[in-house]
């Protein structure tokens, strides 16, 4: 991925399939208690034609989900979900919500998050802050419990019936779903620009401007710290070089980000066509 910031119209307006309870701005989907939660489709594709919406969802965990975002969810005929948390996190957080298919995983389990391992450390600022979570996405994709994972997902994508939705989460619906999302838009052939769009959109859908002095004083509090506002701030929303550096492991490491889906995904062309041809509205 080159550099560069890009902007993204967020005037989608709700359309056949959508429940009636979304706005006319549906990429954000604005639920009571779940964070992050929206629409990934609604991009033009290469391939001709746009991904459909109310189809791809994605967003963080569902362990505190209200009756009412549940009932929300359930309305928009979620078929596959994967829920990309470890095990440890899992267990912490029990989800409320699981579709038909729930794709998981048993590896990767941690004592305590690893952010917060780190974050405990004697001293800790912002700029080591942001190069430990550089270094966590040129390690993420090549995670042997995240490649199965992914791996999965697109199986059951392929497969996925004509009206069904899949829906990507983690912990926050950043990171590790942020990386799960662009490589499904590379399927689906949506531009770079798109993919990095909606990727920074996360910073919006979170609202971290307002939301971080009061992540601040709650995890200052937890670890006994007293770091400044930004030392936190990568671990509330994203930046753009942190996808591009796992999109630079993967082409130094794969070869390309094709050959990656087909060598480490086994993500093969006929696989790849079968999504498109689900997911993609001539």
């Amino acid at each position: 991925m080159s550099a560069g910031d890009t902007g993204l119209s967020l005037d989608g307006r709700a359309g056949a399939g959508y429940p009636g309870w979304m706005t006319t701005r549906p990429r954000l989907l604005n639920l009571e208690t779940v964070r992050n939660f929206r629409d990934f489709g609604g991009y033009e594709s290469r391939h001709g034609g746009v991904v459909k919406m109310g189809r791809l969802y994605r967003s963080g965990h569902h362990a505190e989900a209200s009756e009412t975002d549940l009932a929300r969810m359930a309305e928009m005929g979620i078929h596959v979900q994967a829920d990309l948390r470890r095990p440890d996190e899992r267990e912490k957080f029990k989800t409320r919500f699981k579709a038909p298919i729930t794709i998981t995983h048993d590896g990767g389990r941690e004592t305590d998050a690893p952010h917060i391992r780190f974050l405990s450390q004697m001293s800790v600022d912002a700029e080591t802050a942001d190069q430990w979570m550089v270094e966590y996405y040129e390690a993420a994709p090549f995670k042997a419990h995240h490649t199965e994972m992914f791996t999965d997902w697109f199986g059951h994508l392929a497969a996925m019936p004509g009206d069904g939705a899949g829906l990507v989460n983690c912990a926050a619906g950043k990171d590790r779903t942020g990386i799960l999302c662009a490589l499904t838009h590379h399927i689906l052939g949506v531009s770079e620009e798109d993919v990095r769009a909606d990727y920074d959109l996360t910073n919006e859908a979170v609202n971290i401007a307002a939301r971080l002095p009061e992540a601040a004083a709650y995890f200052n509090d937890m670890l006994g710290k007293e770091y400044p506002a930004e030392v936190f701030r990568p671990f509330m929303g994203v930046h753009l070089r942190y996808l591009e550096k796992a999109f630079a492991t993967i082409n130094e490491r794969a070869g390309s980000v094709d050959a990656y889906l087909v060598d480490t995904l086994k993500v093969d062309e006929k696989m790849q066509n079968a999504i498109r041809e689900r997911l993609i509205e001539k």
